[in-house]
């Protein structure tokens, strides 16, 4: 147990050519000022900072045994003011509802309502702007696939993220 209350963020990692190209595409289209998080799949929003023992645990039983999940990077979406990298992994699914399952006391209403795998390049723009991004980014676009090597903890610190370690899948 953590005395620490601030919350906790669970995220997935990408493999390193795809978590490069991702932070590439936030340096360019985030907003400077906004961009204090690195690239991410967000897992859970809000799981509570005294329970990073137990959280860490819990990760260990369930993602330890398992190999590396394999993520399909298949299409953007609009958020209104920002775009993000639609993903689809039945894998990663499984483990997050896995998760979910055993966390159910603890999630908030929006880590309740469900899971969509995505990576935001663009947030907090007009939505001209996000339009313009997304046009741009859908006529390069090529799907591909990638791997989540590890799960990370975060603590969340008002804006920035502080990093409480990662959970590695099975090589």
């Amino acid at each position: 147990m953590s005395d620490d209350p601030r919350p906790l963020i669970l995220t997935a990692l990408l493999s390193p050519p795809a978590q490069a190209k991702f932070e590439a595409l936030r340096r360019e289209f985030f907003p400077p000022e906004r961009n204090q998080v690195p690239a991410h799949v967000s897992l859970f929003h809000h799981l509570p900072g005294r329970e990073l023992a137990a959280v860490k645990r819990r990760l260990q039983a369930v993602c330890g045994p398992l190999p590396p999940p394999e993520v399909e990077v298949v299409g953007l979406k609009s958020l209104g003011q920002g775009v993000a990298f639609q993903l689809r992994s039945p894998e990663l699914d499984n483990i997050r509802g896995e998760l979910a399952d055993g966390w159910q006391t603890l999630l908030i209403p929006q880590d309740r309502a469900g899971f969509r795998a995505h990576v935001t390049v663009q947030n907090k723009v007009s939505v001209a702007e996000a339009r313009a991004t997304l046009q741009g980014l859908q006529a390069g676009f090529v799907p591909f696939v990638t791997r989540v090597p590890a799960l990370a903890i975060w603590r969340y610190c008002g804006g920035p993220w502080e990093a409480l370690g990662q959970v590695a899948f099975r090589g």
